[in-house]
């Protein structure tokens, strides 16, 4: 059976642009228009391959997107595949999961073979180059994170932005000046993934609101990183006495490596976190957090998919607040 991939790679362009030139809904140059056609012709190919869509049947299946890219952290994404099932069980339908790291290729298999009823994409960056196909292709789909353009998207996220004004509120709340953001691995700000953009954009104007001295700094993961990133922040910022993390691996290891420079949680130095509440509850100090609410995010994404089948009107964007849990990793300034 012939795909749309294959047609992409005969034609030398993204299976988006071939979704386009075959159905009009974008412009398409006359010579992409042409290469596309010819390549149609020459494979044979045929849209509606498995005439599902024709019948009226549905594969009872949900296809999730969670790309397994660098900087990824797998605990975070089992607890959103675990909930996206257990939800998705729960209303009579199986997952298929598409783990391609980059591009849209396995959305694209997944609208031509109808493998699946619909898809939900996980890791969703503010200029996601999946985002071309799933507006034109006619696999209904749910984001769980939010673009820069959303429009004609349906979208689910916690509120990031005002997770990082939430964290900062807290702190300045406490008496502290110089704050710090210890944030995720560098190759997700490379990619410009939307939420950890958003929570450091938060985090910043909270920090101008309330005048505070502050520095956003990426961080990997494990004991060498965390040692790193506290050394440079203690020497850049010698008044630090808050920090924000927003790197959920890095909680416990952070917390020990300010203690081995000095720094006592929460004597010294208020530390609050942006991770699943087991997470923070669990560290060697509990720390103060705002939870990310993977099941929740999960269960919302498929009941708004399953509504999209159904032919229910959806919102566009639906953004959770942010709620913020007291615990032993902060004090006022001082204490």
């Amino acid at each position: 059976m012939v795909k749309i991939t294959d047609v992409a790679r005969r034609a030398g362009v993204s299976p988006s642009t071939v979704s386009y030139a075959l159905s009009g809904k974008r412009p398409i140059s006359d010579a992409t228009r042409r290469r596309v056609q010819a390549a149609v012709r020459e494979l044979g190919y045929r849209t509606d391959d498995g005439g599902r869509s024709r019948s009226g049947a549905r594969a009872k299946v949900l296809a999730l997107a969670v790309p397994m890219r660098p900087g990824i952290h797998v605990p975070v994404v089992t607890q959103f595949a675990v909930s996206v099932v257990t939800a998705a069980r729960a209303r009579d339908h199986d997952v298929l999961l598409l783990t391609q790291g980059e591009g849209d290729e396995g959305i694209g298999r997944v609208t031509e073979t109808g493998l699946a009823d619909g898809v939900i994409v996980t890791d969703v960056q503010l200029q996601d180059p999946r985002l071309p196909l799933l507006r034109s292709c006619s696999l209904p789909s749910v984001l769980i994170g939010v673009p820069a353009e959303a429009d004609g998207l349906t979208c689910v996220d916690l509120d990031f932005r005002a997770a990082g004004e939430l964290c900062v509120d807290h702190l300045a709340g406490l008496g502290h000046r110089t704050v710090a953001l210890v944030g995720s691995p560098p190759e997700v700000y490379v990619r410009r993934t939307a939420f950890a953009r958003r929570l450091v954009e938060g985090f910043t104007a909270a920090a101008d609101r309330h005048g505070l001295a502050s520095s956003a700094l990426p961080c990997g993961t494990g004991r060498d990183a965390a040692r790193a990133v506290a050394e440079r922040l203690l020497r850049d910022l010698p008044a630090l006495t808050a920090v924000v993390v927003h790197n959920e691996p890095l909680v416990d290891p952070l917390i020990k490596a300010f203690e081995q420079l000095g720094m006592r949680v929460p004597g010294d130095l208020s530390l609050t976190a942006v991770c699943p509440a087991p997470v923070a509850a669990a560290a060697r100090v509990p720390v103060t957090s705002v939870a990310v609410p993977a099941a929740e995010l999960g269960a919302r994404a498929v009941h708004l998919l399953i509504r999209k089948l159904s032919g229910a009107p959806v919102p566009g964007t639906t953004l959770l607040p942010p709620r913020l849990t007291e615990r032993a990793s902060t004090a006022p300034r001082g204490h």
